[in-house]
């Protein structure tokens, strides 16, 4: 099975935007399509609650004609059009869907951050994680919501094994960002958010990626916008992952970036399996 994942950066301006950038992002959707993958996972959709517009959905269903699709999305107190996530998947698939509450602190909970879909044999799961803030100034909360993940994860493996995927906001190891000692204390890449990410590793789950290619160096998935040339000179870091149980990692047969050309922010990822 063939899976994506991609942190879209609104949803609407990939979708109906003209500018430079959603035409950028529009390519995009366009190679995620030639992959023809089972499922799709998207992150930081910033759809209110209504859903896609009616416009959305024609875009989407014409460019997707054979998926379902469900959503979730920031809910008060939580601010409205914030984060969100999205599924499309094949329409021969029948998962059980869940919106899973976690225990967060603050408002992460109502931020639309995490669906789940559950097969027979399988959990598949996508998460957008809590940036720790400017000044990290939601870092405590953070470290709170990544416990929790870690846990709602590990109570999810106990049934089935788990696929779990989406941008993680930390670059786990000094090789997963060009620049490491000019960002230790970067959101992203604090000693408190990488000893989260490596908790939660612990109790049995597999980055995919280096599984497959070991320690292999300046390979990214996110890349600032606010640099100009960060894409050009590679300035990027990776944050965005495909996990597996453990128990199934022999299985994974591709972890890989898909190639987004010039589009700076986020690259897709994808995941090969054979389940």
């Amino acid at each position: 099975m063939k899976f994506i994942s991609w942190n879209i950066d609104s949803l609407n301006a990939a979708l109906v935007g003209t500018s430079e950038r959603a035409l950028l992002s529009q390519n995009v959707l366009k190679t995620i399509v030639e992959q023809d993958p089972e499922i799709i996972a998207i992150q930081e959709t910033k759809l209110s609650c209504d859903g896609p517009t009616k416009k959305h959905l024609e875009i989407l269903k014409d460019m997707f004609p054979d998926y379902e699709m469900v959503w979730n999305c920031s809910v008060e107190p939580a601010r409205k059009g914030y984060a969100g996530t999205m599924f499309l998947y094949k329409n021969d698939l029948k998962p059980t869907v869940t919106y899973p509450v976690i225990g967060a602190p603050s408002t992460m909970d109502a931020e639309g951050r995490i669906i789940t879909l559950e097969f027979d044999d399988f959990y598949l799961t996508q998460v957008y994680t809590p940036n720790a803030g400017d000044g990290l100034n939601r870092l405590a909360e953070r470290q709170i919501w990544d416990e929790k993940y870690a846990d709602y994860l590990a109570s999810l493996d106990k049934e089935k094994p788990i696929l779990a995927t989406g941008d993680f906001n930390v670059a786990h190891k000094e090789i997963d960002l060009a620049h490491p000692k000019s960002n230790r204390r970067s959101p992203g890449f604090t000693d408190e958010e990488r000893q989260g990410f490596t908790n939660l590793l612990a109790k049995g789950f597999t980055d995919t990626f280096r599984y497959i290619h070991g320690d292999v160096t300046g390979v990214y998935t996110w890349w600032a916008q606010r640099a100009k040339t960060s894409k050009i000179n590679n300035s990027g870091w990776r944050i965005d992952y495909w996990l597996v149980s453990d128990r199934i990692a022999d299985k994974v047969i591709k972890s890989e970036m898909i190639d987004s050309g010039p589009r700076q922010d986020h690259t897709p990822i994808l995941l090969e399996i054979d389940l």
